[in-house]
């Protein structure tokens, strides 16, 4: 599984897009300009002590992104899509786009994709979730879609053991 995030612009965001996709084994793609410097305090921060073990990959327009990536299956998560992310199935090499926190992904690109297009579904008067969390809902039902291949599905408790 793919997030890319089309000219990020709050470090905080995608510190903690980071640190979800190292927990779910998931690359990060992010699409220049960024609104911060990778190397920030504040990116790391929100990605805590798991930022260097993220799968980390920048492209410096969204050109170059297709162009490294032809062919591959690019749902585009906006608030303007026709279908819910419930509505399509995802798969294990699937790509799932968020554009910025001001504006989202350019129209200019979604127009090209509207089949691939996406939504959460929300209350009308609300614009648009935390970008952070938008990505979590809709990685995780592409992650159960697939079975959530290679993710521990049971945990431990740390001083006592649940009965059998």
């Amino acid at each position: 599984m793919h997030i890319v995030l089309h000219q990020p612009e709050i470090p905080a965001n995608t510190g903690n897009i980071g640190r979800t996709c190292v927990a779910t084994g998931t690359s990060l793609h992010l699409i220049e300009p960024l609104g911060f410097r990778i190397d920030e305090k504040a990116i790391k921060r929100a990605g805590m002590d798991y930022w260097h073990k993220i799968d980390l990959h920048t492209y410096m327009n969204y050109e170059e992104f297709k162009k490294q990536h032809p062919g591959a299956k690019v749902w585009m998560a906006t608030t303007k899509a026709k279908y819910s992310y419930c509505d399509v199935d995802f798969g294990p090499d699937d790509f799932i786009m968020f554009g910025k926190e001001s504006a989202g992904i350019p129209e200019e690109i979604l127009v090209e994709n509207e089949e691939n297009c996406i939504r959460i579904p929300m209350l009308s008067e609300i614009r648009s979730l935390n970008l952070s969390n938008a990505v979590a809902i809709v990685l995780y039902e592409a992650l159960r879609q697939n079975e959530f291949q290679q993710m521990q599905m049971a945990g431990e408790l740390h001083r006592l053991h649940w009965k059998e």
